[in-house]
């Protein structure tokens, strides 16, 4: 019994250990769309305990209730159904799904990338082109291009008009919002709003192919309009 023990505490240090280096950067939005989707993540964790937390509890319980040395027990070799448990088994979840659908339906819907955000600020406009294996960003109102950096004024929209060069990737700045796949000869958009300055790091989510691990980029959202 002390083995095991030993073993399941050894088993949480390093789980801790490990996890320690992982960064919650979904958990901590620094955008308006970041911040809805991060309300339905908590939303969809939550009504899953609603079952996940009472099931762990009942194991443990019919664990201890029905251990072979406990005499006062009721032993009940033939018994086989029970209508209120099937009731509670399939009304709970029945009724989890309905209401995480009707939420997600609606989120779904609010959180389009192709839909632009309201705000009383002009957007702007940023062409992405995803290259072997490095992130191409055009202004084409101001007429510059760089390469694995973006700069935007918070709180104004940015409109992001993506496509590859070769191979599809995914483009993905987890602090601002959700990610969506730039492939060759389309267009896809997405539509971010930064609501407060800083430098986020963006990436590709998508694997494709050798060196894809290197396509990083800073996405600096600056207090005031960035100068070109």
């Amino acid at each position: 019994m002390n083995y095991k023990k030993s073993i399941g505490a050894i088993s949480l240090v390093v789980a801790a250990l490990l996890l320690g280096g992982c960064d919650m950067v979904l958990m901590d939005p620094k955008g308006a769309v970041g911040v809805k989707q991060k309300e339905l993540i908590l939303i969809a964790i939550g009504l899953m305990l609603v079952v996940v937390i009472p099931v762990i509890f009942m194991a443990f319980i019919f664990a201890m209730k029905y251990r072979e040395s406990n005499k006062s027990a009721t032993y009940r070799p033939n018994w086989a159904h029970s209508n209120k448990i099937e009731l509670v088994c399939w009304t709970v979840p029945i009724i989890i799904i309905i209401i995480l659908g009707t939420i997600t339906w609606k989120t779904t819907h609010e959180l389009d990338p192709y839909k632009p955000l309201v705000s009383d600020q002009e957007p702007v406009t940023i062409e992405v082109i995803s290259a072997d294996w490095k992130w191409i960003f055009i202004y084409p109102e101001q007429g510059i291009a760089t390469v694995n950096e973006i700069a935007f004024p918070t709180g104004v929209p940015i409109n992001f008009k993506i496509t590859s060069d070769s191979v599809m990737n995914s483009f993905f700045i987890p602090s601002l919002g959700g990610q969506i796949y730039a492939m060759a000869g389309m267009q896809t958009k997405l539509h971010l709003i930064a609501n407060e300055p800083g430098t986020y790091k963006g990436f590709s989510a998508s694997y494709s192919g050798h060196g894809f691990s290197d396509m990083k980029f800073n996405a600096i959202a600056t207090p005031e309009s960035p100068r070109f």
